[in-house]
């Protein structure tokens, strides 16, 4: 069976890397933290993470009300509070199939019934881009979910086994983004678990300081670029053009110096 995270575009995608990966981290490695930093970080990524989606809070009022216990709206916070509650399980708990889906149960609890947390879709998914409303994208097809979603988890388990070098464990962490947004498995949440799958691999492969990166909040302030690079792809899952994944692939190693 053909792989959904593929390798065979590594190479091309390193020699168009303008980023010192290992210098980059490295700094990440070496600054200091403080008692709130991780409050901070995380707050800042879950509500870019939200921004993508459509949330309407704004990114500094969320730190606020996560860092200083500010009280706003209920339907502002609710739904960040989810993700913020999904990536503090990610922290305490190891990345594997049957955490990730307690993760999307913490995520869904105000998107989708009770029943449909951290199940699988029943239905055929279409994929709206939140700024214009406009059909992006045509996902998996019901009848096949299952199959690919058992499948990314057999590649990602291998993955996490493997001995990478830290280039192939961004190139990974983003494929992986890449792969199980374009099956889009479930019948909402699907964007915000995606990058959170991302940074939960970085951090099972690299450690603590990757919640650091700020992988969300570069996709976030590049909303734009994000939508269009994975439109790339195609606008049928049985028809993507992995050979077109190259530049959204190297938008994970350029969150290390868009704000710099």
């Amino acid at each position: 069976m053909e792989k959904l995270v593929k390798s065979e575009y590594f190479k091309t995608w390193k020699s168009m890397l303008d980023i010192d990966i290992q210098k980059e981290f490295a700094a990440i490695e070496q600054f200091k933290l403080e008692p709130h930093s991780f409050t901070f970080y995380t707050s800042v990524s879950v509500m870019s993470s939200s921004k993508i989606e459509g949330e309407q809070m704004e990114l500094d009022s969320y730190v606020k009300h996560k860092m200083l216990n500010i009280e706003y709206l209920p339907e502002l916070t609710e739904k960040p509070n989810d993700l913020y509650n999904g990536y503090l399980f990610a922290k305490e708990n190891k990345l594997n199939q049957a955490n990730f889906l307690e993760a999307h149960k913490l995520i869904a609890a105000h998107l989708v019934p009770k029943v449909e947390q951290g199940s699988l879709r029943k239905t055929e998914m279409l994929v709206m881009e939140h700024n214009t409303g406009r059909i992006q994208y045509e996902a998996a097809p019901k009848a096949i979910v299952n199959r690919q979603y058992k499948q990314l988890w057999r590649e990602i388990e291998s993955l996490l086994k493997q001995n990478l070098s830290l280039d192939e464990v961004f190139y990974y962490a983003a494929f992986i983004h890449l792969a199980f947004v374009n099956i889009h498995p479930f019948s909402d949440g699907n964007g915000r678990i995606s990058r959170l799958l991302e940074k939960w691999f970085l951090v099972e492969k690299l450690g603590e300081r990757a919640w650091y990166i700020k992988s969300e909040k570069n996709y976030y302030t590049h909303v734009n670029d994000y939508y269009k690079n994975l439109a790339r792809l195609g606008l049928f899952y049985e028809a993507l053009d992995y050979e077109k994944s190259i530049t959204f692939l190297l938008m994970l190693p350029q969150s290390f110096i868009f704000e710099k």
